[in-house]
């Protein structure tokens, strides 16, 4: 095995524990004025269709799946001429990513994938799909959600034409069980990961960072001496921004799952993303005063509480990059590089490091999230997709231009333009422990919705945390 297998392995080792976390749920009825909306909001997606301006590094050579499969035969020309909907939250710079690693496939195939998601993908999918409107592929950041379709029977098990031996070397085995999924007629193969992302990461402007003396820090306390020398300079040190129109909230909920993580054990962890260990416990909340001790305090966060919830996500590392910094340290995945100006250079203008560890009893912990490709159509065309996104090929576009990682054991270093991706996956071959996204394993009321909400309330302003914690425990499915 590849020392990069390797740190992929450190990763993924511990998501199986959470797969059976996250109970069903039921979807809320479709209206017809309902599906009326998210067909129109699809449709509008469709007509803004991302560019394919993609940068050098996409070509991974020959296109090889699985022997004798779908992808062979879409190869030889045998469904040229048809058209795969695809869904999901990306919009760009990320749906331009996935458009390019997609353009190999459509030249050698003929086939044309049509990307039609949105923001707005959580609010739509179920709708969508009681409406007898699915896409033919959904990109599902969320498993919870996707295992709820899994259970009503409304997946296509991609078990059905990948085989076993096809997928155990194609994925390392965590992947495999987060993806095997409940559904009437027993477990399934619920679809395909195709690329993941580490979250717990802080970025920083390093050559401004480097010239003004600051050091990186090694843990919490480091951290927060860090955060007072910049307001005692004169500068502002956290950005922050949670807003993402109607998924705002969401990277509130990786704050208080990487602190929770630093903060108990990882049994709490398991057991607060399984709905036994409340929202109201001690423990959570004793997470959620660690971040408030960063975000409301006077002069940390530039544009002050206010502008935590009306800061777009991805222009919040805005500050980063101005002369000089308005802002010098902000917390978040990997994949936010996409965000960054197309001029700023990693390791010369930009770099991370890993957010320090705040209790040395739960040693160096890891945040992490990935996509899963799952199918709701079954046509030749739409398996022969699904194959091509068992292929680091399809990832080639984050891997030319930053922000996620393959999932796929056949991705090699040398895949990757970014010699900072290599470096960030290093970094991450020294986690003691890995996690899956709490939210995105939680039933889908509370992981995407009361939890992002109460987390806007709370930094708003607008509710007491202790207020918000109880509403997200009422929340819970029974």
């Amino acid at each position: 095995m590849s020392k990069f297998s390797k740190i992929l392995g450190v990763l993924v080792l511990a998501t199986v524990i959470l797969a059976a976390c996250a109970p069903a749920t039921t979807p809320p009825p479709a209206t017809a004025a309902a599906t009326e909306a998210a067909t129109e909001a699809a449709t509008e997606a469709a007509t803004e269709a991302p560019t394919t301006d993609c940068a050098e590094g996409y070509d991974f050579g020959e296109i090889v799946g699985p022997a004798g499969g779908f992808l062979e035969k879409a190869l030889a020309g045998e469904y040229s001429g048809t058209t795969v909907t695809v869904d999901g939250t990306q919009t760009d710079p990320d749906d331009r990513k996935m458009k390019c690693g997609w353009a190999a496939f459509e030249e050698a195939t003929g086939i044309t994938v049509n990307y039609v998601g949105n923001k707005e993908f959580e609010a739509r999918i179920s709708i969508a799909v009681d409406a007898g409107q699915a896409p033919d592929i959904a990109d599902f950041p969320q498993p919870s959600l996707v295992r709820r379709f899994a259970e009503q029977g409304k997946i296509i098990d991609v078990g059905q034409f990948l085989s076993d031996d096809y997928l155990n070397q194609t994925y390392i085995p965590s992947w495999l069980e987060l993806a095997t999924m409940e559904s009437p007629d027993g477990p399934i193969v619920a679809g395909v990961f195709n690329r993941y992302s580490a979250k717990s990461l802080v970025w920083y402007p390093k050559d401004d960072f480097e010239a003004s003396g600051y050091e990186v820090p090694e843990t919490w306390d480091e951290l927060l001496a860090l955060s007072d020398q910049m307001v005692a300079d004169g500068s502002t040190p956290w950005c922050v921004g949670i807003e993402s129109q109607a998924a705002t909230g969401w990277p509130a909920t990786d704050w208080m799952e990487d602190v929770m993580l630093r903060t108990t054990s990882l049994e709490n962890y398991d057991a607060w993303v399984a709905g036994e260990l409340k929202f109201d416990s001690p423990e959570v909340k004793n997470a959620a005063e660690v971040i408030g001790e960063i975000w409301f305090k006077e002069g940390y966060v530039y544009g002050g509480r206010d502008a935590i919830v009306t800061t777009f996500f991805g222009d919040s590392p805005a500050g980063l990059f101005t002369d000089p910094p308005n802002c010098w340290l902000h917390r978040q995945a990997n994949f936010i590089t996409g965000f960054f100006p197309e001029t700023a250079k990693p390791d010369v203008d930009y770099a991370a490091f890993y957010l320090p560890p705040i209790d040395e009893q739960y040693g160096r912990p890891l945040l992490g999230a990935g996509d899963i490709y799952v199918m709701f159509n079954d046509r030749p065309e739409v398996r022969a997709l699904i194959e091509y996104f068992t292929l680091p090929n399809s990832v080639s576009g984050f891997l030319a231009e930053g922000g996620a990682f393959a999932a796929q054991k056949s991705a090699t270093p040398e895949m990757y333009s970014i010699p900072l991706e290599v470096s960030l996956a290093e970094l991450f071959g020294t986690a003691t422990s890995f996690r899956f996204d709490g939210s995105d394993l939680m039933p889908g009321e509370v992981g995407a919705g009361s939890f992002w909400k109460g987390m806007t309330d709370w930094a708003s302003g607008s509710a007491d945390l202790d207020t918000v914690l109880k509403e997200i425990d009422a929340s819970w499915p029974e």
